[in-house]
């Protein structure tokens, strides 16, 4: 099933415009992925990457996606997606990565235990989160400096040991958790806690990119063509989950990604066809300002920008793929 629904998104977006690239330097890739149904596009784009000229393309699956800056950084992975917050973090750390695209916008929410009814209201409360510098802990943080809160002062960080900060959400040992698909759909069946924040809807959440694909610098250099490949085959495995949501739902719970019904809601509401609209470089510049407000990088977001980004093959892929 999985094959034939990407093999159907082959067929829908159509095959790649060769123009005058040549090949890819390399047919073997490397991609990150973990257990979250916003990933989708990574996870349906088999086909489209063999049609690109990937010969042997490698899926390694890790625990979550802030553990994966590193290994992209080090060339066991060559491209993944995560927050964009987070990319701004390493960027600053100095790990050699570099954002290529957007892909995504509004996969989280806010959710609280009455009676928080604002971000404002968690002031000298608890927040659930996976791990320190986590995606999670990176957009909260942002959340809570855009209102003026301090985040490593305002209210307390509580991490999981057994990794399930949603578990602690739902025991009520915590005010508040930051859920991404399928836990909000999970929350929501179970009548758990209420949205306090919508990326989808509530701006200026929803007015930018969620979620970025990046690569390791080394490879994105010496490897252009397969860069563009790469993008492509991702851009247009985006619009699929946009145009197919059943058809994309049905493969992830087929392939033990999620339930269906949780699948389906996930990839009807996110927008995944936000990457042809909204501009990644502001993206980056909100997140990155925020984070240097809240003193959790100290370079500025123009540095971050210029060091850390490369949007060429995306401004090519834009014009390629009118639609």
């Amino acid at each position: 099933m999985a094959s034939a629904a990407a093999a159907a998104a082959v067929g829908l977006i159509g095959r790649p415009g060769f123009a005058d690239e040549g090949p890819p330097e390399t047919t073997t890739i490397r991609l990150a992925y973990y257990s979250n149904i916003c990933l989708a596009p990574t996870l349906v784009a088999r086909e489209l990457l063999r049609a690109e000229g990937f010969n042997e393309i490698q899926y390694v699956r890790t625990s979550e996606s802030f553990t994966v800056p590193q290994l992209v950084a080090r060339g066991e992975v060559h491209f993944a997606s995560t927050f964009a917050g987070t990319l701004a973090y390493y960027l600053d750390s100095g790990l050699p990565i570099t954002a290529l695209a957007g892909i995504h916008s509004g996969c989280y929410e806010l959710f609280a235990h009455e009676p928080v009814r604002t971000i404002s209201d968690l002031r000298g409360r608890s927040v659930a989160i996976q791990e320190l510098n986590s995606d999670g802990h990176h957009y909260l943080a942002i959340m809570a400096a855009y209102v003026g809160l301090d985040p490593q002062r305002d209210f307390t960080w509580v991490t999981s040991p057994e990794g399930n900060p949603m578990k602690l959400f739902a025991e009520e040992k915590v005010d508040a958790f930051l859920a991404f698909p399928p836990e909000p759909q999970e929350l929501r069946a179970r009548k758990l806690g209420r949205v306090i924040i919508s990326t989808l809807r509530d701006k200026p959440w929803s007015q930018y990119l969620c979620c970025a694909l990046y690569g390791g610098r080394d490879f994105v250099q010496s490897h252009p063509v397969a860069t563009k490949r790469y993008l492509r085959a991702l851009l247009k495995a985006a619009d699929y989950c946009a145009e197919e949501p059943s058809l994309v739902a049905r493969q992830l719970a087929g392939m033990g990604f999620s339930r269906f019904d949780y699948a389906l809601q996930t990839l009807s509401e996110i927008q995944y066809r936000a990457w042809r609209e909204y501009d990644p470089e502001d993206t980056m510049r909100f997140y990155a300002l925020r984070l240097h407000e809240a003193g959790m990088i100290k370079s500025e977001p123009k540095r971050l920008i210029a060091e850390g980004t490369d949007w060429r093959f995306l401004d090519e892929l834009k014009r390629e793929l009118k639609g």
